[in-house]
């Protein structure tokens, strides 16, 4: 006769034997040859469902009311070795108490990590309603085995109940992306990553997936599931080498993982880690920019949008469209991002990358997902050397700080950097392993620039501080010394980019030197004459000193908290000093180039009639035939009178011309008295030169008091829409030293470009009643660096007293 001890012990024979078989297919699946990755992961989870809807069958459950239902990442039909099993036993009514042990001992017993619940459709619900990570759980809801048609009715209504709440959830939801984020950091720079919890990780992915199910946005998918497949297959490989469900790739298991998955070397694992991850965070930033448009497009009120399309009138936000706002030539601002204009030609305008970079970094924004795309498969390759607008626009984005990442990220994302830039190849996503440093090699340079940015003031070449910030370490894409390698380099990208000469001399001495100073205050005798000699051996003059000086501390800064400190500043801050000094006692005068027979026939010409004489010539990109305007020479001649810099480039502003050069001098032609000549070099805002003629009456209005150019400048700005513009160092109005002239005070004025900037340093030099007997004046990306000779009444040098008075009555019209 059979008991029910007899039936205990064969069902527990039964479930032994069932383990067994489940646990040897796995081990042969795992250990055997068969292929890896996503075949192996998805065999996995099959495995797991037959083990699982056989232990279902043998329970004893019911064939109408319950369930078996796969959820979170078990839900989704993958598998790592290590992968916890999420199940969820769903019932309509009441269950025998031990049903759901039936199932979950075998698996315990199995050794499998097993998270699991017991709930009926209108709990499960509930607890997705409260629980924000367990409705994510419930989206990727797989059935396993029971009554299908209870998992279907799930499935429908946690979606149905997910759209609903979507607008409500999805800002938590980020909120949660952004506190795991600070928690883990970034995957693509971290030396021993979480693949899953870091930004840019598997949980990342997950959260893409649940947006794309709200049906409020979906992510860009180019290269996205092959990201995916990169991660899931180093965490296989991890999972196997370690024997645990690590999610953290450690630096002891990297080598094995490497060789697991037939990667050269630890190096190259982290590296295709972070490609991987730099894919996944981009996809993530376009898909949350987008969640972020369309959730404040259903929160703004109908009516007031009504109003406000009334009070535009005509347009297209009159029409209902988007508000557009220019930004720069073939670039305009549309919900928060930069995109193209509609006039905008990309294949005929091989700048527009740099454009719109510099344009969206500038006002604080990141160029659209779309635009990126269309800019890397219609711009053609910038020409050899680069026009002067490409480099200058370059500059523009670098010195827009922190502004620039998101930018510089959107353009590497599409390959646009490496277009440009065909040596950042071999530093991307590049691992340094040291402590000291934070960021991958190319993530390091990025951040060089950025702290070199909020230097700018210091230095009178911004641009070569921000360019050499960026390239400095290219060399650690080859062997051997990298400060070696990169002058190499440098010098071949600087000549490339359409550098002069010396700068290219300038931008290799930077690169090969850039250890220098901070390696030689710490290690030398600062106060021992060969100290100073070894440095002027290689920095001969003033200027390179302080751009290295900078340079060495945006390095540090960038390198991480251990690679800089007070100590180390006050060494290197002393060494520079002692250097200073002994180059300034060999520092000579600069030789001004003499007036143009053109400038001298204006000059004459003003004398003799005693109105002013002007010249206008439209300036091609490198003077190429056939090449589009890019600039306006500009020579204006005047007789000597109050206020005529402030004048002129007030009309200039009025025309919407950035003055990118201006030269001011004084001539005496025939004896007659002295005429100030004006040279300017100008380029468009927006691509459109102003009629030479209508130039010429504003600035002959202007000049004798017709035309109210601040009055007109001041209703313009008034009229412009307002935006938070980004951090920049504030101004710097210092007078220079007395030896910067013998016959005039020099005044020095390093300031954040800005419409009409001459013009308020003008009127401010005119208000304080001094001459302006010479000026020169640069802009250098979007950093204005001028200089302005100054003389009182008499032609007589300034006092100290006065001197300062002009600079604060400067300083004051710049803040």
């Amino acid at each position: 006769m059979t008991t029910p001890l007899d039936h205990a012990d064969r069902d527990d024979q039964a479930d032994h034997d069932d383990q067994a078989d489940y646990a040897a297919a796995r081990a042969a699946l795992l250990d055997g040859p068969g292929p890896g990755g996503r075949p192996r992961r998805e065999a996995l989870a099959r495995l797991t469902d037959d083990w699982l809807a056989a232990l279902h069958a043998e329970s004893g459950a019911p064939p109408a009311g319950v369930a078996l239902v796969a959820v979170g990442g078990y839900g989704r039909g993958e598998l790592s070795p290590r992968s916890d099993l999420d199940v969820l036993l769903l019932h309509e009514g009441p269950i025998a108490p031990e049903l759901p042990e039936r199932i979950w001992y075998p698996v315990w017993d199995s050794g499998a990590r097993l998270d699991h619940a017991v709930r009926t459709p209108a709990e499960a619900r509930a607890v997705a309603a409260a629980d924000l990570k367990a409705q994510l759980g419930l989206l990727d809801a797989r059935h396993l085995a029971g009554d299908a048609s209870l998992t279907a009715a799930l499935r429908s209504a946690v979606l149905t109940d997910w759209r609903a709440s979507a607008p409500a959830r999805l800002p938590d939801l980020r909120e949660l992306v952004r506190e795991r984020a600070e928690r883990h950091g970034e995957l693509s720079f971290l030396l021993e990553p979480d693949l899953k919890e870091a930004r840019g990780g598997l949980r990342d992915l997950v959260v893409l997936d649940a947006i794309a199910a709200s049906w409020l946005a979906d992510a860009p998918r180019d290269g996205l599931d092959a990201a995916a497949t990169r991660l899931a297959d180093v965490r296989d490989a991890l999972h196997l080498t370690t024997g645990r469900a690590t999610e953290r790739l450690s630096l002891q298991d990297q080598d094995q993982v490497a060789e697991r998955l037939g990667v050269l070397d630890a190096d190259a694992l982290l590296r295709q880690v972070y490609e991987a991850a730099r894919t996944v965070a981009y996809a993530s930033d376009v898909t949350w920019r987008a969640v972020d448009r369309v959730l404040a497009a259903r929160t703004r009120p109908a009516v007031r949008r009504g109003f406000a399309f009334a009070r535009r009138g005509a347009g297209a936000a009159a029409r209902g469209g988007p508000q557009r706002r220019p930004l720069a030539e073939g670039v305009v601002e549309q919900d928060g991002e930069a995109v193209l204009a509609q006039g905008a030609r990309p294949a005929a305008d091989p700048v527009l990358p740099l454009r719109a970079a510099a344009a969206a970094a500038q006002n604080g924004l990141t160029v659209s997902y779309a635009t990126v795309r269309r800019l890397a498969a219609e711009c053609r390759p910038l020409p050899v050397p680069w026009p002067d607008e490409a480099r200058e626009q370059l500059v523009t984005l670098l010195g827009a700080g922190e502004a620039a990442v998101p930018v510089w990220e959107a353009l590497e994302a599409e390959g646009l950097i490496t277009r440009l830039l065909p040596d950042w190849e071999r530093v991307r996503c590049r691992p340094q392993r040291n402590a000291v440093h934070r960021w991958t090699v190319d993530r390091h340079l990025v951040e060089t620039a950025v702290r070199a940015a909020a230097m700018t003031r210091r230095v009178a070449r911004p641009d070569l501080l921000l360019v050499a910030a960026l390239l400095h370490d290219l060399g650690k894409g080859w062997p051997g010394d990298h400060s070696e390698a990169g002058e190499v380099i440098v010098r071949d990208l600087a000549a490339r980019m359409g550098f002069p000469p010396e700068d290219v001399r300038t931008l290799a001495v930077l690169v090969r030197q850039h250890l220098t100073l901070v390696d030689t205050a710490t290690r030398r005798d600062p106060d021992d004459p060969a100290t100073v000699e070894a440095i002027t051996k290689v920095i001969g003059t003033l200027p390179e000193l302080e751009l290295l000086h900078a340079l060495t501390e945006a390095d540090a800064l960038a390198t991480g908290p251990a690679a800089w400190s007070g100590w180390r500043a006050s060494l290197v801050d002393g060494l520079v000093a002692r250097v200073a000094t002994q180059l300034a006692g060999g520092a000579g005068s600069v030789t001004e180039a003499p007036p143009t027979a053109e400038q001298e026939r204006l000059a004459v010409e003003a004398a003799r009639t005693g109105e002013p004489a002007l010249s206008l010539r439209a300036q091609a990109e490198g003077e190429r035939p056939g090449a589009e305007p890019m600039g306006v020479e500009l020579n204006l001649a005047v007789p000597d009178r109050p206020g005529l810099l402030g004048t002129a480039a007030g009309v200039l502003a009025l025309h919407r011309l950035a003055v990118r050069s201006a030269g001011l001098r004084e001539l005496d032609p025939i004896g007659a008295g002295p005429v100030l000549l004006l040279a300017w070099r100008v380029a468009a805002e927006y691509g459109e030169l102003p009629e030479a003629a209508r130039l010429r009456a504003d600035l002959r209005r202007a000049l004798d008091g017709s035309l109210d150019v601040a009055r007109r400048l001041a209703e313009r700005d008034a009229a412009a829409p307002r935006r938070k513009g980004i951090p920049t160092p504030p101004p710097l109005v210092a007078v220079a030293p007395a030896v910067a002239s013998a016959s005039a005070t020099v005044l020095e004025v390093r300031a954040h470009d800005a419409p009409g900037l001459l013009h308020r340093i003008g009127r401010a030099l005119d208000g304080a009643g001094v001459r302006v007997r010479t000026a020169h004046v640069s802009t250098l990306g979007a950093e204005a660096v001028d200089s302005f000779y100054l003389t009182d009444g008499r032609g007589l040098p300034l006092t100290p007293e006065r001197a300062g008075e002009v600079a604060a009555a400067v300083r004051a019209v710049l803040h």
